[in-house]
């Protein structure tokens, strides 16, 4: 607005001068906006159902590589499953094409260790089961996520772990552990290979870490599904040699070719869109934990559809387990003001 005010000049005459006075009710310019832990973590919809619903989807996995042929590598068929999945998550996204452009040094090599960690999961986590076997490994890898999670997060000031976070934790991976290893508890299991645990451990880590990063990247304001794409982009690229230095005859037969669709449509491509949806709103340290739902429904699809019994031990590790998952899935209320 304009201020008015007069002035005597030197001939005796009256002028008249108008000043600029900032106006105090205009609009502020805009600034960019921050996504805080606070906005994020609002309603289950926006945040754990969509990675409750991921899980849910990475549960459908080991029912589908026990239908593939026999014989085929099961490290081969992660890496199939990880270059479809990752090619479709890359090209069905412009914003994953244009992340790399979009980001500064840093993020751009954030996201390169972000997809050498995708690449890491499978290539340590199958032989791990190898050595370890299912049971044992899933445990270690799942269950020691949260906690890689967890402590990485501190460590890179993303968010010190809350006390409900740690409680939930804890039962969870204590319902895991009981739920799986549940057969062997009961009917006496054999030695643990070291080997195999160290790299389930590894395979938790390089979840863990893919999983911090993809969610420091969409806090800062990228798209969820750009920064999935980009990351397992980038990962299919790097697994290529592991999928070319094995036999490919499996994956020509129609099983073949049907399981590793299944795998990279259904547990790749549509629940990392659905887990980097939830990323928006969640924390990873809390994700990693959500996601301990995935073998509980693996031990569900086993009983329904391949015929597998559960021991009681396990069934009781499975109420412990979603007890562990409804503690953090369910909203704490709001304080009144």
């Amino acid at each position: 607005m304009c201020a008015r005010c007069e002035t005597s000049s030197p001939d005796g005459l009256r002028r008249r001068k108008f000043t600029t006075v900032p106006n105090r009710t205009s609009t502020p310019a805009p600034t960019r906006a921050t996504t805080t832990p606070a906005a994020r973590r609002t309603s289950p919809l926006g945040g754990p159902v969509p990675i409750l619903v991921a899980a849910l989807l990475w549960g459908t996995t080991g029912t589908a590589s026990s239908l593939a042929p026999d014989g085929a590598p099961s490290a081969g068929i992660g890496a199939a499953a990880l270059v479809l999945g990752g090619l479709l998550l890359f090209l069905s996204t412009r914003s994953a094409r244009a992340l790399p452009r979009a980001c500064g040094r840093r993020e751009r090599w954030q996201l390169a260790v972000g997809a050498v960690a995708v690449v890491g999961y499978p290539v340590t986590f199958y032989p791990a089961v190898t050595r370890a076997g299912v049971a044992v490994a899933t445990v270690i890898a799942l269950g020691s996520a949260p906690v890689f999670a967890g402590l990485l997060g501190w460590l890179t000031r993303q968010g010190r772990p809350s006390g409900r976070w740690a409680c939930a934790t804890v039962t969870a991976v204590v319902g895991c552990a009981v739920l799986v290893l549940g057969p062997e508890l009961t009917g006496g299991g054999a030695a643990v290979d070291a080997v195999g645990v160290a790299l389930a451990a590894l395979s938790g880590l390089s979840y863990a870490v893919y999983s911090l990063i993809g969610g420091k990247l969409i806090s800062r304001g990228h798209p969820s599904a750009g920064v999935m794409g980009a990351m397992f982009g980038a990962a299919a690229l790097l697994v290529l040699p592991v999928l070319f230095l094995g036999d490919l005859r499996w994956l020509a037969s129609p099983r073949g070719a049907a399981v590793v669709l299944h795998l990279a449509v259904i547990t790749t491509f549509l629940a990392y869109r659905l887990f980097g949806h939830g990323l928006r709103r969640t924390s990873a340290q809390t994700a990693t934990t959500l996601t301990l739902a995935e073998p509980a429904v693996a031990a569900l699809l086993g009983v329904a559809v391949l015929g597998e019994r559960l021991p009681a031990v396990s069934w009781c590790g499975l109420a412990i387990l979603a007890a562990g998952l409804a503690v953090l899935t369910v909203p704490v209320g709001t304080r009144r003001r």
